[in-house]
């Protein structure tokens, strides 16, 4: 049964808590390794010390984090709370692969695995009409193109191209 002062709050409430919870959390392991990852010069001026500036932001964050909690009009987590969380968690999914291609390409290659991974992330967001996987591949060539060819970015060669005759080796390094 909702409390008066819980009805009375205008505004949305889903997640709120998850997150308050998460920020304090965080907030407060931050705080704590503060003096083992900032440093503490002698004879400086307060205020010109490493460790002055991201300790009064960390405070800052915990003291307002904790009061932001002791305000909160409810203190339980409610079933919307576990379904706005849900949906924070999705977003780890794109996480995952971005780092299951940035551990490929040094492995297979920049275009290989950039030429499999756009269609797959095409087909992910639903777009799954031929025509579209097609122009995802034709996207796919022209970003190796344009930041490998164009704009010479150093990204590293696969693995995978050790085992190519030397010229062709060479080529798949520099350009693909």
């Amino acid at each position: 049964m909702p409390t008066e002062r819980e009805r009375r709050f205008v505004g949305p409430r889903r997640g709120q808590l998850i997150f308050a919870l998460f920020f304090v959390s965080v907030s407060i392991l931050l705080l704590s390794q503060i003096g083992s990852q900032t440093k503490w010069v002698e004879n400086s001026k307060l205020f010109a010390q490493p460790r002055f500036w991201p300790a009064v932001g960390l405070a800052g964050m915990v003291l307002l984090g904790a009061a932001h909690l002791y305000l909160m009009p409810w203190r339980r987590i409610t079933r919307d709370d576990v379904t706005e969380l849900r949906k924070w968690a999705q977003v780890l999914e794109f996480a995952a692969w971005f780092m299951a291609y940035v551990l490929l390409v040094p492995l297979i290659g920049y275009l290989p695995v950039t030429m499999a991974f756009m269609p797959l992330l095409t087909w992910r967001m639903g777009y799954r009409q031929p025509g579209m996987l097609w122009l995802s591949v034709g996207f796919a060539v022209a970003v190796v193109v344009l930041f490998k060819g164009l704009l010479s970015v150093k990204i590293p060669g696969g693995a995978i191209y050790e085992f190519l005759p030397g010229a062709l080796r060479s080529f798949f390094i520099l350009y693909l």
